[in-house]
């Protein structure tokens, strides 16, 4: 788990953890814009004040300290926490960050904080978040190590939480959507006999977000939008958002007459019409 000190989030400690020696070459007014692009002094000075707190208690936190208010429909739908079975939660992805921290908050309560995320290993670096996380590596080399991440989530004693698009949602012609789901939720969930959860969460980034990610998608080789991810966070401060929960999904569902491509895309349709 990562220490607590009182610069949690150093931008200039990610460069060299990311780039090595390398580092030293990017320019001082690039690394201190990318400082206030990260609201690192915002971010750090929040992370202070709840230090003391983790997993479901400091996800709670964050939704207190965003002032999301959340609307929660179809919460009937929420297997019971004592009915000795494991469940795959599975979500759209539209905002990259509130919604994981929103989800999790409502999910990890019901259930007593039995839930992991599969995060990348940037989300590591927030301590209250890490005892819930398996994470991911997907900037570096840990990437290979994926499946083994997967396994170990799925083999536990605990629901998982996912988000199969991988990144937050884009917007083509004018609508805001998830790309498509990868296959791997639908595979372990039928391996481990897990039904699954639909789960839509409504809300929106800036246009700029989306006109900056379509350019990075389609003409950087990193995924330059998600510097932006904390400065959308906090221009959805104070916002009311909609989480809808449906019927669970037997696993006994996703049988042969489609291949587990499809049968992503048949959870990912069933979400979008919630």
């Amino acid at each position: 788990m990562a220490t607590i000190t009182e610069k949690t989030i150093d931008i200039e400690k990610i460069l060299k953890g990311k780039m090595g020696a390398k580092a030293r070459f990017v320019p001082r007014p690039l690394v201190n814009w990318l400082k206030r692009i990260a609201h690192q002094d915002q971010v750090n000075a929040f992370l202070w004040e709840s230090r003391e707190k983790t997993g479901v208690e400091w996800l709670e936190e964050c939704v207190k300290y965003l002032d999301m208010t959340l609307e929660v429909e179809g919460k009937e739908n929420l297997p019971a926490p004592d009915d000795g079975r494991l469940y795959t939660f599975v979500s759209n992805h539209p905002l990259g960050g509130q919604d994981g921290v929103a989800l999790g908050a409502i999910i990890g309560r019901f259930y007593d904080g039995r839930f992991r995320y599969l995060v990348n290993d940037l989300l590591m670096n927030l301590p209250g978040l890490a005892p819930l996380c398996i994470p991911i590596n997907k900037t570096g080399n840990q990437s290979r190590n994926f499946p083994a991440m997967v396994e170990a989530g799925f083999h536990s004693d605990n629901h998982m939480l996912m988000f199969p698009a991988g990144i937050c949602s884009r917007r083509h012609d004018g609508v805001i959507a998830d790309i498509p789901w990868k296959k791997t939720f639908v595979s372990k969930s039928v391996e481990y006999q897990r039904d699954i959860v639909p789960i839509h969460f409504s809300g929106q980034n800036s246009r700029f977000f989306y006109r900056l990610a379509n350019i990075s998608d389609k003409y950087l080789p990193f995924n330059l939008a998600m510097l932006f991810l904390a400065d959308e966070m906090y221009k959805n401060v104070h916002k009311t958002f909609q989480v809808k929960i449906g019927k669970p999904i037997p696993w006994q569902t996703f049988d042969k007459s489609k291949s587990p491509m499809e049968w992503a895309q048949f959870v990912r349709d069933r979400v979008y019409s919630l």
